[in-house]
């Protein structure tokens, strides 16, 4: 069943709002000092309108009372500075917490759902929507608890001054009221929606940043702007409908004030006519007409802002809310003898990424510790996703995959994944000097011992060409480093590393072959000993494998080495010729 509007505004608000227990006493310090601060601007007009009558009725007290309305002026002014204070740094803290929620859950996302979400989108979720959602909490607090107070404040001196005129105030209220709830009916349903258009915007412009060398190499800039336009165009579109809602507040307040303010001057004109009320009496009351509908137009303003705001919580509660990993099993173990006894048992394993298309079916291997396998086969035949399976960034559907001996679901995956070292085709480097990157799996590894493991994956000498070395500062785009520096880094990163067992997928992909025959020979001495998955599709590479698996559909086609293989003839020699006849008409 289709959940309404109205209940995602209302759990998103009940959330926002269960989070200021934390903030209790800055709050409570904003709202005496909101107090503190319309109770001044509320006295002003009595005091206005005594010094009215006073210049009336001869003016020999006209300067105590000047004095008086500065000296409230002055303490409802530094009320309102408090008022501000406290009121950001309790919108700034919720901004934190909001982002160490989402960032904290990505750590506890499955990577299926990282893999069917665009990271533009929710990158937007955690930056761009929390600050919406900051902005629209910094106007509640400032504007809307002073608001509530005003409105309550000046109806109470009304009716204390002259009841009548006060009820006709109070009659036309309930107009505010009726054009508030239309506004904020219409503006969160499509505020909701520029939310998510943005998101998307957002999704492919971080796309085309990522890869913006090849779609300028393939001439598609243009196919990109064109979807760019129509992202941009639907976002406008959205953005001009709730902002048309949102717009309404100001005129129709506006309408209401000058109904309000022009039903006062005229029953007060009546009153002082008739000498009910004196011409200061009749000054406050108007003043007090203006003090009143102000907080309307201000608390309908807030509103709509707090539409927008209630929006992109929704979304950000939907991204926190997400089905998490599955937890650890209870009493699940931590891997600690991988380094001596490295076997790994993949039993009657069946898997797909979607449910209707199988993928790996009935797949079985034995690895004894401190063997290399290496896996080959098409595209697309399954090997990346053994190395899923046997990280467990994906869980089987059937069967099981053991490590010393022990199901990997019964065991920590912190633990599991730690026991493997990664090479990946994908490089992944953070912002930080060249040190700190090839350290990231040793943090306190040593100036030396770095500089050793960067020697080993023939890192050293493009590092000392650096202008810095190996304090060379890496930002975000790595701009300054080719496609195999970074592969270099990464096999460094490793090599410093040196964990129990090795994984390298495509590990030498982007490295020129000179390089690359020197790297195998580290390769080899690090793979001495600890159980390797290696996957390539340059046979070449993996000639001293213990176990080739041949993959083809999800499923084992030949198994052997480099030379039984050759002498089977099979598919795996026909890759092997394929390529080594490619390679000599080159």
């Amino acid at each position: 069943m289709k959940k309404k509007t109205g209940a995602f505004e209302t759990s998103a608000a009940k959330r926002l709002f269960s989070g200021l227990k934390p903030y209790r006493l800055p709050l409570v310090i904003s709202l005496a000092a909101a107090a503190v601060s319309v109770a001044g601007q509320l006295v002003i007009p009595v005091v206005t309108g005594m010094a009215i009558d006073e210049m009336v009725g001869g003016g020999q007290g006209l300067f105590k009372l000047l004095a008086a309305i500065a000296a409230l002026a002055g303490i409802s002014a530094a009320a309102q500075w408090v008022l501000s204070l406290c009121n950001n740094k309790v919108a700034y803290a919720m901004s934190e917490d909001l982002r160490n929620a989402a960032i904290g859950k990505i750590g506890r996302l499955p990577l299926s759902y990282l893999d069917s979400h665009p990271s533009g989108d929710l990158v937007s979720r955690i930056i761009a929507d929390v600050d919406i959602i900051s902005d629209g909490l910094l106007l509640a607090f400032t504007q809307f608890f002073s608001g509530v107070l005003t409105i309550l404040g000046t109806l109470g001196f009304m009716f204390a001054v002259n009841w009548v005129i006060a009820l006709v105030v109070v009659a036309v209220t309930p107009l505010s009221m009726v054009a508030a709830g239309f506004i904020a009916k219409g503006s969160f349903k499509y505020f909701r929606q520029a939310g998510t258009a943005r998101g998307e915007e957002t999704a492919l412009l971080t796309e085309a940043m990522g890869g913006l060398k090849v779609i300028s190499a393939f001439g598609a800039g243009e196919e990109y702007r064109e979807a760019f336009s129509e992202k941009d165009e639907a976002l406008k579109e959205k953005s001009l409908i709730s902002l048309f809602y949102s717009s309404l507040t100001n005129p129709t307040t506006r309408f209401v004030n000058g109904v309000v303010y022009a039903g006062v001057a005229l029953s007060g004109a009546l009153f002082a006519v008739a000498g009910r009320i004196t011409v200061g009496q009749l000054s406050s009351f108007l003043a007090y007409a203006n003090q009143y509908t102000k907080p309307f137009n201000e608390i309908s303003g807030v509103v709509s802002e707090m539409q927008n705001a209630l929006a992109c919580a929704s979304r950000l509660f939907a991204f926190i809310d997400a089905e998490e990993e599955e937890p650890d099993a209870e009493g699940a173990r931590v891997l600690t003898d991988a380094e001596n006894d490295g076997t790994v048992e993949i039993d009657d394993v069946y898997f797909s990424y979607d449910k209707k298309a199988e993928l790996i079916r009935g797949f079985n291997l034995k690895v004894a510790s401190g063997q290399r396998v290496a896996i080959v086969g098409p595209t697309g035949c399954g090997k990346t996703t053994v190395i899923n399976l046997l990280m467990r960034f994906y869980d089987v559907d059937r069967g099981s995959i053991s490590v010393s001996g022990t199901d990997i679901r019964q065991m920590t995956r912190h633990s599991l994944r730690s026991a493997y070292g990664m090479v990946l085709q994908d490089t992944w480097l953070k912002t930080g000097t060249i040190a700190e990157n090839i350290a990231y799996g040793r943090p306190d590894a040593s100036r030396g011992e770095i500089i050793e493991a960067a020697r080993r994956a023939r890192a050293h000498g493009f590092i000392k060409r650096l202008p810095n070395g190996y304090d060379t500062l890496i930002s975000g785009g790595e701009g300054h480093l080719s496609q195999g520096e970074k592969q270099l880094l990464c096999i460094a990163r490793v090599m410093l590393a040196l964990p129990p067992m090795l994984i390298l997928d495509e590990a030498t992909s982007s490295i020129d072959t000179r390089t690359e025959m020197k790297i195998q020979s580290a390769f080899a001495e690090m793979m001495e000993g600890r159980t390797s998955f290696i996957v390539a599709h340059r046979l070449s590479t993996i000639k001293n494998a213990d176990i080739i698996l041949v993959m083809r559909d999800g499923q084992i086609i030949e198994t052997g080495s480099h030379e039984e293989l050759l002498a089977k003839k099979g598919f795996y020699s026909k890759l092997y010729l394929s390529q080594w006849a490619g390679s000599s008409e080159g």
